[in-house]
């Protein structure tokens, strides 16, 4: 499996903007692709965003497509969930999630997980 490394997480205020990264274990995902979910106390694990490597395609949940991007560094093997204009009701652990796939397949199950970065919004 890959090992993936979240970091970025913190405490905003709401209208503000935190960038997530995440690091896999690897040089090259050309055949994967990247998400992020999260989850909120007592609630399920959603869908935020996803990107398949090779090409760029993206996805975003209807919660947060106006404000949260998602994007990738091929030189630094890096993800990131650009999120912008943050509200209270994004507060929750985000995970960074990878699988092989295409396009096609962004917000099938994801087979390798990190450990989560906790993302707080304060009224």
């Amino acid at each position: 499996q890959v090992h993936l490394v979240e970091s970025g997480g913190g405490l905003v205020q709401a209208g503000g903007s935190l960038r997530l990264s995440c690091a896999p274990s690897r040089r090259s995902f050309s055949g994967y692709a990247m998400g992020w979910f999260r989850q909120a106390p007592g609630k399920e694990r959603e869908f935020v965003a996803a990107m398949a490597w090779r090409g760029g395609s993206t996805l975003s949940a209807d919660s947060v497509k106006d404000r949260f991007t998602i994007s990738r560094d091929n030189a630094k093997n890096t993800v990131y969930l650009q999120m912008n204009n943050l509200k209270p009701e994004d507060t929750a652990v985000y995970y960074c999630a990878a699988k092989l796939g295409g396009p096609s397949v962004l917000v099938g199950p994801y087979a390798d997980w990190g450990q989560g970065t906790q993302v707080t919004v304060s009224s």
